[in-house]
């Protein structure tokens, strides 16, 4: 069955941020722990910078599974912050599903640890109930990759559209004229390559501008 194409809307989307934990956060292992810890915090810029908002959620964090990364905590000292006191899936806590509600928005953006449980089970719950789903596949992580893919797959045959945080932002973004610097300097904090780029559009800018004053190139 064929997927229709839904696009982000970033005045429809909120951001939902599952157990990224200390505790869980050692348990990923099919992606590298700097990279890995670099898309989440680029997922978590992108929520900021498109103003989407956003909520926090943590599973048993009085157990291994440890506090939330507290970079999150500061950068949404505001957000709405569940702290889960068993509910294994995010879906099954009343405050997590009011949060969400409470938001207005139809889309969802999901990451989280780990991706079979934490991230699976409140996307697939959410998309039963009639909420567009999209997982950020690079900022959500697991112990393997056979169990990232088993996870993936059974997201993408119910109807989860599987991104990455790169596309996501550009997807929202829809048209670079809206903002250049503004989203090249997110691109370039999280992707050293993309600094180069800017670098480059940046000098072209100043010489054709310095060009057109009649200045020195």
């Amino acid at each position: 069955m064929t997927i229709p194409y839904k696009r982000l809307d970033k005045n429809n989307a909120a951001v939902l941020l599952v157990d990224h934990q200390a505790g869980l956060l050692s348990l990923v292992r099919d992606i590298g722990p700097d990279k890995f810890k670099n898309n989440v915090l680029a997922l978590a810029d992108l929520a900021r910078y498109f103003k989407l908002p956003t909520i926090l959620t943590t599973s048993f964090e009085t157990g291994p599974n440890g506090p939330l990364v507290p970079e999150l905590k500061e950068m949404f000292p505001d957000a709405p912050y569940i702290p889960r006191p068993g509910q294994i899936n995010a879906w099954d806590n009343e405050d997590f599903v009011n949060a969400v509600r409470a938001t207005g928005r139809k889309q969802l953006i999901i990451a989280g640890v780990v991706t079979e449980v934490c991230v699976a089970f409140p996307a697939l719950s959410a998309l039963a109930e009639g909420f567009e789903v999209f997982v950020v596949a690079d900022a959500s992580g697991t112990f393997d990759e056979t169990t990232r893919s088993a996870a993936w797959a059974r997201m993408s045959h119910a109807g989860v559209q599987m991104m990455t945080w790169f596309g996501a932002a550009c997807e929202l973004h829809r048209d670079w004229r809206n903002d250049i610097e503004g989203l090249g300097t997110l691109f370039s904090n999280h992707i050293p390559d993309y600094r180069n780029l800017m670098s480059s559009f940046n000098t072209l800018t100043a010489s054709h501008q310095a060009s057109r004053a009649g200045g020195p190139a």
